[in-house]
């Protein structure tokens, strides 16, 4: 609730500090003392508009700071929370709401002592106040809001977590589906390509490091004359009569004739000669293997040469290295291969998005009986309210109205709106498009104590809700808001006796000074004061004894009730 407000260089408010407490406070006073100066300046702490000419003359800047304090912080906390701000600033269960308003028009807001923008400001005002007749566009004048009073009203909060459950899973299938549909449509739009790239690369069939045997290949057969030459050489030193395979043999010879004459002395050196033997066979043998190797493959140079381009081509065409074509070929037949099947795939996801479909469609309906069901209660109990405020004649209607499918949404497939119709025969409109001024706050405030169970907002402000009527009508207005305040934290501006008379606080607004010195005071007056606050407004300037007595009757009769 707002427990208090302190106001700083507002037009005629030089300095004022307000505190309040649960139940009905009523401010009063004469015309143009200034009491919407009070509701101005805490529409700027709410995040209201700035506007420079707010600003007190002579002085630099107007400030305004509205403390709120809650039993139970947690939904405030959970707005904090979601906008980055620091709970600590709900310390204690008190919030500060601060703005300060320059001379020049400019604005700052602050949320205790951290700097936020304006419309974090008003986040917040708008889940701690609602001021009726005051911003027009705000609370139950706004039909976007009447969907969430209905439910609130109507305790659906199971029913509306289902069925927003319900949406955001047949929106997570319908996305999977779109994107599904998407990349199937993106790949059979490049399927002709995949299937000529798939078919040339199985046709030219490359193998991991192809392209390095064959540069070699291409390489040997290109110098295939020197290098059969180096090799014809190289065997005319190893197997020809005088080559270096005689030579050793010749050599064995001579040494075992004399090898038992020597002992053992001989034996590593002819095992080294038979071992030399040996490899120089082994060596005449290769050599001749590669000499024939190359001779047949000389006719082949063209051969590797145009394979060794066509690997080269296809790997630029596909902006790839030769040797990453085994591994492209694979990728082209594994994409290939997925649209083949991606057909079923989609099959299951349209099947599964219309499966979340039906279950949301289940969900709303079933919200949506409740909700006609709901608002029929919610007729009932405000046009019980009516009559006592001289609208007998008028009716309340909440109308239900099926959306399309395209503006289904997470809050059901209703739109809600309060409608009336301020006399018999016609048609049902917008509260704020049929009732007149005096008609549309007292709408306002029958709808208010009907809902008032159910209002997720801890302070309601009405500004001369009593506005055009008086008497019996101003009575049963004062009994409507004495009833809200048992339940929630009501102020009310107004120039009304039977009004004034039921709050269990009571202010005073007044000007003082003169000339440029006017100033604005607001005074929490005593019971004595009160009585003779509610004769002023009985009698006018000059208070009879009548009006004191009618005053003290008015305040009798609201302690009784």
């Amino acid at each position: 609730m707002l427990s208090a407000l302190s106001i700083r260089d507002v037009v005629l408010i030089d300095r004022l500090d307000l505190s309040f407490n649960k139940g009905l406070s009523v401010l009063t006073g004469e015309t143009g003392a200034g009491k919407s100066i009070l509701l101005d300046a805490l529409g700027l702490a709410l995040g209201a508009r700035a506007d420079s000419g707010l600003v007190r003359h002579g002085a630099s800047q107007a400030t305004v700071t509205a403390t709120f304090e809650f039993p139970d912080p947690a939904p405030v906390r959970a707005i904090l929370e979601e906008i980055g701000l620091d709970a600590e600033v709900l310390r204690g269960g008190v919030l500060l709401l601060r703005r300060v308003t320059s001379a020049d028009g400019r604005s700052r807001a602050f949320v205790d002592d951290q700097p936020v923008s304006v419309g974090t400001l008003r986040r917040l005002g708008d889940a701690l106040i609602e001021i009726q007749g005051q911003f027009d566009a705000q609370g139950l004048l706004d039909p976007s809001t009447h969907r969430r009073f209905l439910d609130d009203f109507a305790g659906h909060d199971k029913l509306v977590r289902a069925t927003s459950d319900a949406h955001a899973e047949w929106v997570a299938a319908r996305e999977a589906l779109e994107r599904a549909s998407h990349d199937i449509e993106h790949a059979r739009s490049q399927e002709d390509f995949l299937r000529h790239a798939s078919d040339e690369l199985n046709r030219l069939d490359p193998r991991d490091g192809e392209e390095a045997e064959l540069t070699d290949l291409r390489d040997v057969l290109a110098n295939a004359g020197q290098v059969i030459e180096g090799i014809n050489q190289a065997l005319e030193f190893v197997s020809a009569d005088e080559g270096a395979e005689n030579r050793v043999a010749s050599a064995q010879r001579l040494l075992e004739r004399v090898a038992d004459r020597a002992g053992d002395r001989l034996a590593a050196a002819l095992a080294a000669l038979d071992r030399a033997s040996a490899e120089l066979q082994e060596a005449e043998s290769a050599l001749s293997g590669v000499a024939q190797d190359i001779e047949a493959d000389s006719s082949r140079l063209e051969e590797v040469e145009d394979r060794l381009h066509a690997l080269r081509g296809v790997a630029r065409k596909h902006g790839v290295e030769p040797d990453a074509l085994p591994a492209l070929r694979e990728d082209l037949a594994a994409r290939l291969e997925a649209i083949d099947a991606e057909g079923g795939a989609l099959d299951g996801l349209r099947a599964a998005a219309a499966r979340a479909r039906d279950a949301y469609v289940a969900s709303a309906e079933k919200l949506s009986v409740s909700r006609a069901a709901a608002g029929q209660t919610l007729d009932r109990a405000v046009m019980a309210e009516l009559p006592p405020l001289r609208l007998e004649k008028a009716r309340f209607t909440t109308h239900l109205d099926r959306q399309d499918e395209v503006h289904w949404s997470e809050h059901g497939i209703d739109r809600v709106a309060f409608q009336v119709a301020t006399n018999p025969g016609t048609p049902f409109g917008a509260l704020n498009r049929i009732a007149s001024g005096g008609e549309l706050s007292r709408f306002l405030l029958a709808l208010r104590v009907a809902l008032a169970a159910a209002n997720p907002l801890p302070t309601l402000i009405f500004d001369e809700v009593d506005a055009g009527v008086g008497g019996a009508v101003a009575a049963a207005v004062g009994e409507r808001l004495q009833k809200l305040g048992t339940r929630l934290q009501v102020l009310v501006v107004t120039h009304s006796p039977q009004v004034a008379a039921r709050g269990t606080a009571h202010w005073r607004i007044a000007k003082s000074g003169d000339g440029e010195r006017l100033a604005t005071t607001a005074t929490a007056l005593d019971p004595d004061e009160r009585q003779e606050e509610i004769a002023r407004m009985l009698s006018g300037e000059v208070i009879t004894k009548e009006a004191r007595a009618a005053a003290a009757s008015l305040l009798q009769a609201s302690v009784g009730a």
